[in-house]
């Protein structure tokens, strides 16, 4: 079995408390079948970073973007284009907007989540969006800049069924975190069954949003083996066609071709 966590921030986990090294955290997710890892950027230093931490690790892709949250930090747009186009970057991100921490730049917010959407149709790559209570001006800037050209995942999918629909139809992919675990998320629950089980992805997004039966510690990439179980439960296939049609879904997505990912 070969499960992919899509999503997550392996430089913030806690390497002095939970984790010897990079390589601990690995061996912990091998031992729950989660064998591929995409770690995500949240600016350039934090690219670098993260870059310098994987090293030349075979199972592990980068992201690199720039989180609406993350603008006060320096950066050149430019300097963002050269970093993509390297071999290990397989997506933009996480880039999108967040009106729930911060109202008052959501115009710069805006204008940033263009220049990534316009960066990665131009490379043919896809972005990661993170969208929070900014539903509306999330999907019209995904229509205005023909986002179905380059697609994407909206990741740890909070939002309703008619939301999901409109991301489905602009070739999106939905990815579902520890969240849909949480005893008062039914409705993320009814958004899993109704996302077709070919356009699902699964993430931690660590070390935030440990899922049940952990929630509240520390999360870490083979804590996808719960979110895996709980969403194949939803879709009523076994873990093994859960794991394996997601992992599919996960290469096609990042152009990863799947011979690369063998078990």
């Amino acid at each position: 079995m070969f499960i992919v966590d899509s999503h997550c921030h392996l430089n913030n986990l806690n390497y002095h408390k939970y984790h010897l090294n990079l390589d601990d955290v690995i061996t912990k997710a091998l031992s729950y079948n989660v064998k591929f890892i995409l770690a995500i950027a949240t600016n350039l230093a934090d690219y670098r970073n993260l870059k310098q931490l994987v090293g030349d690790r075979k199972n592990i892709a980068l992201s690199c973007g720039i989180h609406p949250l993350n603008q006060q930090i320096p950066y050149h747009i430019n300097e963002l284009r050269t970093l993509v186009l390297e071999e290990s970057v397989v997506a933009l991100g996480e880039t999108g907007l967040d009106y729930f921490y911060s109202q008052e730049n959501k115009f710069q917010q805006q204008a940033l989540f263009r220049q990534h959407i316009r960066i990665a149709i131009s490379l043919n790559k896809p972005i990661i969006v993170h969208m929070r209570n900014a539903c509306d001006d999330t999907i019209a800037i995904l229509r205005q800049e023909a986002a179905e050209r380059c697609k994407g995942v909206l990741h740890c999918f909070t939002e309703n069924k008619e939301t999901a629909k409109i991301l489905l139809n602009l070739g999106f992919y939905i990815s579902f975190s520890g969240i849909i675990t949480f005893r008062n998320t039914e409705n993320i629950r009814d958004v899993a069954r109704y996302v077709p089980i070919d356009r699902i992805l699964l993430e931690t997004d660590s070390p935030y949003l440990a899922p049940v039966p952990h929630r509240g510690k520390e999360n870490q990439p083979a804590f996808t083996r719960y979110i895996a179980e709980y969403v194949a439960i939803l879709k009523k296939v076994d873990i093994e066609t859960l794991a394996a049609i997601t992992t599919e879904n996960f290469c096609k997505l990042f152009h990863i071709p799947t011979e690369y990912l063998i078990d």
